[in-house]
């Protein structure tokens, strides 16, 4: 289940907040973050070009709040994958499957959460610091039992995190940006796994 709702149609006095972050995540999908207006996600909300600037201080703010969603939705979707998979090797690779897709699916939102403006590493704002948290932690559990399997025994937890990581999301790049084919992800991580 992503946590990235849409709204179908204009703001109709319900929460306004997520009317507009609803409407700025539909003009992800088409539109990088640096193009997207406030005037435009107030239009697409059916409201006032100045109601979002009483959610939101100004496009920055929109912008990490859409980042926080991202990563939510993000975690969510590997969670899932994880729940779904059998020991530890099966359940790595749904990881990185989980995460690959997400950002094929999404790849204005993946590149947001990632984006330094809106997400400095090392100084997260207060809600995205626990979704990294768990988003580590989902990794370095999985890790963690992975190494424990044959074939993986003694391997440095954080090391292989670190690596696995790096890998799943040069992967995931490579695919946003056209130079490999979403179908590639599941031998290149059968390949790394298996």
């Amino acid at each position: 289940m992503l946590l990235m709702s849409r709204s179908v149609g204009g703001y109709h006095h319900g929460n306004l907040q997520a009317a507009l972050e609803d409407a700025a995540l539909d003009l992800l999908e088409t539109t990088s973050a640096p193009k997207i207006s406030l005037r435009e996600v107030a239009r697409r909300a059916g409201v006032s070009h100045n109601a979002p600037y009483h959610h939101f201080g100004d496009r920055a703010a929109l912008l990490s709040a859409l980042g926080v969603r991202g990563m939510a939705a993000l975690l969510a979707a590997q969670e899932e994958a994880v729940a779904s998979a059998a020991g530890p090797v099966e359940r790595v690779r749904a990881l990185g499957l989980a995460y690959i897709r997400y950002a094929a699916a999404h790849p204005q939102t993946f590149a947001l959460v990632f984006d330094p403006d809106y997400c400095a590493a090392g100084s997260p704002s207060a809600e995205m610091a626990p979704l990294i948290a768990r988003n580590e932690d989902l990794l370095g559990g999985e890790v963690a039992a992975l190494v424990q399997e044959p074939g993986w025994e003694g391997r440095d937890v954080m090391a292989l995190s670190a690596a696995l990581w790096s890998t799943v999301h040069g992967m995931a790049q490579l695919i946003m940006l056209g130079h490999l084919p979403l179908e590639a992800a599941e031998p290149a991580l059968d390949a790394l796994v298996r």
